[in-house]
């Protein structure tokens, strides 16, 4: 029996490897194998190379290098930039966020919220996943500590204004974390120019492998450190380096930096071109999402009448890969937070499949997800009671 082709269109979840990014690691599993904290030579070269990954890392972000700090994960970054914060402003007790974050951001302000007393605002989005501006603005108070807004949603790839977002929070005098874990890479992020006060990124998301990160905390900010130990990221997060992903990273930013433009015009016709076929072949889809202002790579789709978990299985069992907007796969019936928030209608909301690219992608693999789509969600609602073949 012949395997199914494999076709990965999940890359918002995590990416494959850069090839360039396992070479430059291999040295630091062999002979650069010192502590960068050491004293001596093995460790001061390992140390001269931890000081470039930095560098490369800032240079994507158009930051300082003293301004960037490892972490192990996005989610790592997401919560020294809000806790340490709040530890560093006690006195106040306000934080907002939006009902469209991931996890990473919204479970924190939810724990805060219950566990710590904080009063949390959490902004609403219309049906394209924006926010009001002049709501938000509205909700900063002089008791607010900190504002969390991401730069890219996760799911549907609706990109925030986080320059107009960042200057609201300056007249008011209230700190701006962006979790920018989707966007860094795939759009241009330059935080010489952006009010940004803290930004969370992920190695995974672009080409790294899981387990490395970084927190951007601009020069003058308030935060005290999450983690308490040594002297590492100069006192701003204990623990020894992970000196390989690190190098890593560093590499697969100055990949992202190098080649942003050109990666966003392919990838970008790859998604529109995926999107197009499916909508004009599919009766019954709706774009999940701000149509124009998203990130290149991302397409969610609401296909009515059917459950986005048996979706996931057929396309599955045809080698390709790709994720739902419905939270059904962790054993809810609930249609995820996002989709939610956005008040898609339900029958789309319970439907709806994540396509994420990525500069691996070919034509190749897009032309034969086009061929495979259609067929399985007409099987599907041929199996469903909610759909009528005659509308």
């Amino acid at each position: 029996m012949t395997e199914p082709r494999q076709v990965y269109l999940d890359n918002n979840a995590t990416c494959r490897v850069s090839p360039a990014v396992v070479e430059a690691m291999l040295p630091f599993f062999g002979e650069l194998y010192g502590n960068p904290s050491s004293m001596h030579s093995f460790g001061g070269r390992v140390a001269e190379h931890v000081t470039r990954a930095r560098e490369q890392v800032a240079a994507l972000l158009n930051a300082s290098p003293e301004e960037i700090v490892f972490t192990s994960c996005g989610t790592e970054s997401d919560n020294h930039a809000i806790r340490g914060t709040l530890e560093a402003n006690p006195e106040k007790k306000h934080i907002v966020t939006t009902k469209v974050e991931h996890p990473a951001v919204l479970n924190v302000f939810r724990f805060l919220a219950k566990r710590k007393g904080y009063h949390v605002t959490e902004l609403g989005v219309n049906k394209q996943g924006d926010l009001n501006l002049d709501e938000l603005r509205a909700e900063l108070t002089p008791d607010t500590a900190l504002l969390s807004v991401m730069a890219a949603n996760n799911e549907t790839g609706t990109l925030f204004p986080i320059d107009e977002i960042g200057a609201i929070a300056r007249e008011k005098g209230v700190v701006f974390h962006t979790d920018a874990v989707q966007a860094a890479g795939k759009i241009p992020l330059d935080l010489k120019k952006l009010p940004v006060d803290l930004l969370s990124i992920s190695g995974h998301k672009l080409h790294t492998p899981k387990g490395i990160g970084a927190l951007y905390i601009r020069k003058g900010t308030r935060i005290s450190p999450f983690m308490i130990g040594g002297h590492q990221e100069h006192g701003r997060r204990a623990g020894t380096e992970n000196v390989p992903y690190i190098i890593g990273f560093g590499k697969a930013c100055e990949e992202a930096m190098n080649g942003i433009f050109e990666e966003n015009n392919q990838v970008r016709k790859l998604r529109d071109k995926l999107e197009s076929g499916l909508m004009s072949q599919i009766k019954h889809t709706y774009i999940n999402g701000n149509p124009r202002w998203r990130l290149p790579n991302t397409t969610n789709i609401g296909f009515e009448f059917i459950e986005g978990e048996a979706i996931l299985l057929h396309l599955s069992a045809a080698g390709i890969a790709a994720s739902s907007g419905s939270a059904c796969t962790s054993g809810s019936l609930e249609p995820s937070h996002v989709l939610m928030a956005m008040e898609v209608p339900f029958t789309y909301a319970h439907g709806s499949v994540r396509f994420s690219l990525s500069r691996y992608t070919t034509e190749e693999e897009i032309d034969y997800t086009l061929a495979a789509v259609p067929p399985i969600i007409q099987r599907l609602r041929d199996m469903s009671p909610f759909y009528d073949p005659n509308k």
